[in-house]
């Protein structure tokens, strides 16, 4: 199967860390889902079963096909829905208690009107819950991303739909600060053949397949290097902070 996005998967051991940090915000969420409950871009769905055990109703928007068919076969009574995004056309407004969509504004070229569409489709007094990585932690380029955002980018975005929300903090710990300092030095390593600089110049399309290949080398040299390390990053890792410069992603909370 061709990459159609950036991969971070629950099953490849040298994901752990990433994949441990990205599942930590669908812990975060898990306490607030009820109702009628949409995610936006459910990638693999390995986040599924938390929104699925306390939600009455779950609708899944995801651009994979392989995605819909995985999904389908695992959570019959879920609607699958696939499709790219913004705008969300099949979906009614004010039909939503809750909005989840975790690692995506990022790849959005149209940001403004996907949070405006997240703001239609939630009922009166609603929540989306929304992460993204924070740009000022980007150890490198990544081409999938259309845009990175700083908390003054991401909170001028919101406050054009969104009156009431709140900008928190996904942060690590000392172990996760080892592993992040390791990343930078060996993606760093990297680099230093790129002497035309094409990392920064040539188009995100024609480096996004070359990316994903560099970005699976250099983990499984950090699993080879540091296998305890990365194998004891855990959920409990990471948490929920106000913002600060060791910010590695941050988790919107939206009313409307």
């Amino acid at each position: 199967m061709l990459f159609s996005t950036e991969v971070t998967s629950s099953k490849i051991i040298s994901d752990n860390p990433l994949f441990q940090r990205t599942l930590k915000a669908y812990h975060l969420v898990a306490p607030y889902v009820h109702g009628n409950v949409l995610e936006i871009g459910c990638g693999e769905g390995y986040g599924v079963e938390l929104l699925y055990k306390n939600a009455e109703k779950l609708t899944l928007i995801d651009k994979s096909p392989y995605t819909a068919e995985f999904i389908n076969n695992k959570y019959p009574n879920t609607n699958i829905i696939q499709e790219k995004i913004p705008p969300l056309t099949t979906l009614a407004s004010n039909s939503f208690d809750v909005v989840v969509s975790f690692q995506v504004i990022e790849h959005i070229k149209d940001a403004e009107l996907y949070i405006e569409e997240i703001h239609r489709v939630l009922k009166p007094n609603g929540k989306a819950y929304i992460s993204t990585p924070n740009a000022v932690k980007t150890i490198a380029r990544n081409p999938w991303h259309y845009k990175e955002y700083t908390f003054e980018d991401l909170s001028n975005l919101i406050a054009k739909t969104f009156s009431n929300y709140t900008i928190q903090a996904v942060r690590g710990n000392e172990k996760t600060d080892a592993y992040y300092e390791k990343n930078k030095k060996s993606v760093a390593r990297f680099l230093r053949y790129d002497i035309f600089n094409l990392e920064r110049r040539i188009p995100s399309w024609l480096l996004q397949i070359p990316y994903e290949f560099a970005n699976r080398i250099n983990r499984k040299k950090l699993l080879n290097k540091n296998p305890e390390l990365v194998n004891s990053i855990t959920l409990d890792d990471y948490s929920l902070t106000e913002h600060s410069e060791a910010t590695l992603d941050f988790f919107c909370t939206l009313v409307k």
